[in-house]
């Protein structure tokens, strides 16, 4: 009776490890295809490896103190027991397992589906940049010129509060014709924004005009604040 019950618990021990052998080969094989989706599936299979290794490492633990009891008839058969509880707990495990592959499965396939959605957007985005560049690129060949002169030129006060300075802007734009603040501050030897604050007022004074089809702006004298100039220096000669 012990040998019958020995090679019983020998042959159950058997097929027990077989059977945990082919469900670790068919989850490996299950690992490597999950191992092609996205990076956002792989710690869950990660996961799942380490957690299938944890119990693989218990069951085979178990079937070595099963194997090393076997000469305890009475203990042999609960340990077989306790091995077929934890091989009905471990299948519980792996269809539960293979349930959340299912939703990863979806998962992976709504991702995709995002994925090529917004290559599509990409594609549509691209599109439209490209139009436009293609607009700007015909804008450039014909700039328009845009000339500033709103402001109107009070001739009565014309040159009353002109500092010397000022005035020999005035007149450098008259006989050089438009120029930057730049090229204004090489000729007055003035700091950047002190230039700047000496042509902002000059033009909100009504004497000057600014071109604006491109940075920096050309400065200008108007006509009027023009003959102005040339009947001063008339009246001064």
């Amino acid at each position: 009776m012990p040998d019958f019950l020995f090679v019983l618990l020998s042959i159950l021990l058997g097929v027990t490890i077989v059977a945990a052998v082919e469900y670790y080969r068919q989850l490996r094989k299950a690992q490597r295809e999950y191992e092609r989706a996205r990076s956002a599936v792989d710690d869950i299979v990660l996961s799942f490896n380490r957690q299938f290794k944890s119990e693989a490492a218990k069951l085979e633990a178990l079937g070595y103190k099963v194997e090393a009891s076997a000469s305890r008839t009475d203990g042999a058969l609960k340990k077989a027991d306790e091995l077929n509880g934890m091989m009905r707990a471990l299948e519980g495990k792996i269809a539960g397992e293979l349930d959340s592959n299912k939703v990863i499965s979806t998962r992976v396939v709504d991702l995709e589906k995002r994925a090529a959605d917004l290559v599509a957007s990409q594609e549509a985005a691209m599109s439209k940049i490209a139009s436009l560049e293609e607009q700007a690129s015909q804008l450039k060949s014909a700039p328009e010129i845009h000339l500033e002169g709103v402001i109107p030129l009070r001739r009565e006060k014309a040159m009353a509060q002109l500092t010397d300075t000022e005035v020999a802007v005035l007149e450098f734009l008259v006989s050089e014709g438009g120029q930057t603040a730049p090229e204004i501050k090489e000729r007055v030897k003035l700091s950047r924004e002190h230039t700047a604050r000496l042509m902002k007022k000059l033009y909100e004074g009504g004497y000057l005009e600014r071109e604006t089809s491109k940075i920096p702006f050309k400065y200008s004298v108007k006509k009027e604040m023009e003959k102005l100039l040339k009947k001063t220096e008339g009246q001064t000669a």
